[in-house]
């Protein structure tokens, strides 16, 4: 099973050149609830929007971002509508976290990547855009120079 998710992931993170870009995935409607009818990942979860799925279980989903930071930047999403992390139940967040080192394995593999990193932003002032709890997982490889501190610094020497 494991092996079949990751030729899954694989096949949506690094088509073929020759091939055409796979279609986005319409998810199967989720029996998990509460959700609502206006955030966009609980329309994804229903199956009333499109979504490049990597992975699913009773509990969550992983998509690719719709806009990445990088090629192969996922989304671990509830099923159920939780709007921050702090609203979110501990279990639920442990079964979103337990699915990280799969995921984040997989999708390294798939994008040649050598690090990811985990990132949540939890509230408008951290920069959460979309409240329904997730977890961001940003494949990297070595002087990518994705983060502004990093620019300065490995990129153009500034300490």
């Amino acid at each position: 099973m494991e092996a079949r998710r990751l030729a899954l992931l694989y096949s949506h993170l690094c088509p073929s050149r020759s091939a055409p870009l796979p279609p986005l995935s319409i998810l199967s409607p989720s029996a998990c609830a509460p959700q609502r009818n206006d955030c966009v990942f609980c329309l994804i979860i229903r199956g009333e929007s499109p979504a490049c799925k990597l992975y699913e279980d009773d509990m969550c989903l992983c998509i690719l971002d719709t806009r990445p930071l990088s090629c192969g930047h996922s989304l671990i999403i509830p099923k159920s509508h939780f709007s921050s992390l702090d609203t979110t139940p501990p279990s639920v967040v442990a079964a979103m976290c337990s699915k990280v080192p799969f995921l984040g394995n997989a999708i390294m593999k798939a994008t040649g990547s050598d690090s990811f990193n985990l990132l949540v932003n939890n509230g408008a002032a951290a920069g959460q855009v979309i409240f329904h709890t997730h977890i961001h997982i940003i494949p990297r490889k070595a002087g990518d120079c994705l983060w502004t501190s990093e620019f300065y610094r490995v990129c153009i020497g500034v300490p």
